[in-house]
Order: C-alpha cells, then structure tokens, then sequence
C-alpha cells in the first residue's frame, strides 16, 4: 500500500454501504480523513452500522439528506450505482465538490501494477482469465478486484510495489476514477448498455474510455479489433494500441486463423482446446493473451489456465452432465446480447430457460437465434408473453413456467440424451430474484435437486 497524506484531515462523505463502500470508509479512517458514511435504506444487519461507528464514522442511515450538502465535505466517495441525478449528489456536483468511486480511491494507495478491464460483456471472464495466465509465471502476489465483487482498495491496501493487481471496472466506476492509470488496459467491447444511467451512448463510451484517459505511448491498451466502431474508439487513446481479433488477422496482437490462436505470427494454441465454451469465449481468451503476453507469460501457462478453467459462476458455467443432458448456468445473461452469444456456443439442441424483469422491450432479434439453436423453451417471469411470442415465431415449442427454478423439471420432460438444459434468461431478475447470483444459485438448487448429484 502506497503511503498518501491527501485524505489527512478531510472531511469526508461516503455514500452506499456496499462492500466497496463499506471498505472505502475504513481505509479514509486509517488515511487520516473525517469520515461520515450515509445509505438511503436503513441496513438489517446492525453490525454494519456498530463496526463503522467503533471506527469512529458517523453513520446517516434511512435517507440521503441534502442538508449533508452544506456540512463541507472536501470530497464525496459514492457508491458506483447511484446516479448523478440523486438530488444529494446533484447538489454536490453543483457545487463542484469532488465525487470519486471506491476505484479511484484504491488506484491512490495502490503501489504496484495494474492491469484494468472494462467493457459491456466478458468482463468478468476476462479479468479472471488474465489474473490466472499472469500467476502462473509471477513471482510475486497476482490478485483480482474491482466489479468482479472485492473491493479494490481492501485489496490495494494489503498489495507492494511488485505485486500485479487485475480489476474490472465497471463504466460507472469509472466516472468516478479520474487519475486512475492502468500499465495494460482492456476493453473487451462496447454496446449500448446502462443508457438509463449515462442518457446517451457516447457518454457510455466516454464513461469505459476513462480506462485509458492517463496511458500514454508507454502503456498498452488491448481492445477488440472486430468492428470498425471500436477500431475508431481506440484512435482516441494516447496508448500503444494492441488488437485482438477472432475475425480480423493483426500481427500487432492476438488473433484466430484456421482454428489457431497466435500472438504477433507466433502459433499459442488451438481455439478448440479452449475448455470454455462459444465464440464470446474465444474473444475473452484473445483479450487476456494479450494481457498476459504482455507480461511476460509463456505459452504453457496460457495453454494451462485455457485448457482447464471452466468458468465463472453465472455466466455460461458448466454445472454438471446428467442421463447424457449438458446443464448450464447463464443467468448473468440479463440482456439480449447475452442471450445470442450463448446460444451460438452450442452444436447440440438446446432447451432455453428465458424471462425475468419485462422492461418495456420485446425479443424479435432473438428469432434467428431460436430457429437455429433452440429446440423448445421454458419462459417465466414478467416478460414470459413476450418471450413466448418470439418463439412462437421461431416455431419452437413453448411452456410457460412460475420462475427458473420450476422451469428446470419442466426442462427436463422435453429434453432428450444429447440435449443442453440452458438458463440464459436475456432479462434482469428482479421480478422475481434479488440478483442474478441468486437466480443462478436456485436454478442449480433445482437441478441438483432433480438429478441427485451435485455441481461439479
């Protein structure tokens, strides 16, 4: 942990009791600052709120007052979701009080080196991808942090100048990062995602290009080479640009050709030893090679993470094989993107777990998909109409459930030896689940409820 004086004597606002949030009044307590931490709900878990008062923290809990606007703060950490348009962060911003997220906060005391990714999907698989390929070789302490869900700065503190850090930055983390300065940078892609938050897409994209706002020559940015529109994006950073590519031939990075991955001409492996599964899969393996190529990993440490990781929870995760059937877990997949790309990983017939939160949009771009991919679905949730229409314009047969975990016996009376048992649901959980982790959790409750065995 870097030594800093900045926080010494500050009066200090945190705002959200989220681990991040949690961690970052802690740490301001040891920097030196005034802390006062705020949450509009009023927390169940009472301990909360006695261990950050035992630490000396004033805690403002069940509202967000804007009189705290006018008690002088010196600078406000907020949690990443909420929004500039809260009325006590609008007043805060009016007054041109410095508002930064618990990222910013550890890339001040970090000390070491920083490998940053961003991005609208693969994320997560990415970061973890890259942190493993990287502790294979190292030497030294190779972790990972950020919207991964572990707090960067808890991590920062207890990392030296020759240990590797990997987060995942989320795009409203990086609003409020801006002295954050990554040695590699990634950015996996770019949608249209969160408009709700940033009201437009180009403030979306200028909110993921914080990741590289500070890079200069010296540093890397390794961003996806497959469409003209983030080609055009990457212009716009001052790093040296590194391309990766399933589509696309650059001997500048990473790429496929003819079924092999190579970095700079150099054959790493073939895409058909990745375990993971789909090409979304191949283009996060692009992206952490490059990564990792980039500090100093070998070839069999790249072949070793690739050939045996299997993923992460919630998104497309192996669950188990049961009577011939293949059960997967792809709740994270709250939006249609998602839901695409993980049905283009599958050869085999696939019986789709789909529905959730109906926020206002329908699914005909999911028909093609359905036609090739899908042999029936099981649809629940507020949006289940909806999604029934699209296949029923797929022509594929469809069951109406109550939620994910009904839908898995349902499943099971139309699947046949052979067939994927898929829950790729192309809407948020909030209808019915408080996250998609849950929804994840339940549905694996269900299958291992129906076939005896646990997730392997």
């Amino acid at each position: 942990m870097k030594k800093i004086d900045e926080y010494q004597g500050k009066k200090v606002l945190v705002m959200g009791f989220g681990i991040s949030g949690i961690n970052a009044a802690h740490l301001l307590v040891k920097l030196g600052a005034n802390v006062t931490a705020n949450d509009k709900a009023t927390p169940k878990n009472n301990d909360i709120v006695d261990d950050l008062e035992a630490d000396g923290i004033k805690v403002i809990t069940g509202d967000n007052p804007i009189s705290l606007a006018n008690e002088g703060f010196d600078v406000v950490v907020k949690n990443p979701g909420i929004p500039y348009d809260n009325p006590l962060v609008a007043a805060f911003v009016k007054q041109g009080t410095p508002i930064i997220t618990e990222a910013e906060l550890g890339w001040q005391i970090f000390d070491g080196h920083l490998v940053s990714v961003t991005g609208s999907n693969g994320k997560t698989t990415t970061t973890t991808l890259t942190q493993l390929m990287i502790a294979e070789n190292a030497k030294h302490q190779v972790k990972y942090a950020g919207n991964i869900g572990i707090s960067f700065s808890k991590i920062a503190e207890d990392l030296g100048p020759d240990d590797t850090l990997v987060t995942e930055l989320s795009s409203f983390q990086l609003l409020g990062a801006p002295t954050i300065h990554p040695h590699i940078a990634i950015i996996t892609n770019i949608f249209s995602n969160h408009l709700d938050y940033h009201k437009t897409r180009e403030n979306y994209i200028n909110a993921k290009l914080n990741i590289t706002r500070n890079q200069t020559k010296d540093d890397f940015l390794v961003i996806n080479w497959d469409r003209d529109e983030w080609q055009n994006i990457a212009q716009r950073s001052q790093a040296t640009i590194v391309p990766f590519s399933r589509l696309n031939k650059s001997h500048e990075g990473s790429y496929v050709e003819d079924g092999m991955i190579y970095w700079r001409g150099q054959e790493v492996m073939p895409t058909k030893d990745i375990r993971l599964i789909g090409p979304q899969n191949v283009e996060n393996a692009l992206a952490a090679i490059a990564a990792a190529k980039l500090s100093g990993v070998t070839n069999d440490a790249i072949k070793k993470v690739l050939t045996t990781f299997s993923g992460v929870r919630h998104r497309l995760q192996y669950v188990m094989e049961y009577q011939e059937r293949l059960f997967y877990n792809d709740s994270k997949s709250t939006d249609i993107e998602a839901t695409e790309v993980a049905l283009q990983g599958f050869d085999r017939p696939v019986i789709l777990l789909a529905g959730g939160l109906d926020r206002g949009y329908t699914f005909e771009r999911l028909v093609p998909y359905f036609k090739k991919h899908v042999k029936a679905m099981i649809v629940f949730g507020e949006c289940k109409d909806k999604m029934k229409d699209a296949g029923n314009q797929a022509g594929v047969p469809v069951v109406e459930s109550e939620n994910a975990i009904t839908a898995v016996p349902e499943a099971w009376k139309l699947s046949e030896p052979g067939d994927v048992i898929l829950l790729s649901p192309a809407n948020a959980s909030w209808d019915q689940f408080p996250s998609f982790e849950v929804r994840g959790d339940k549905f694996i409750e269900a299958v291992e409820e129906l076939t005896g065995k646990k997730e392997q």
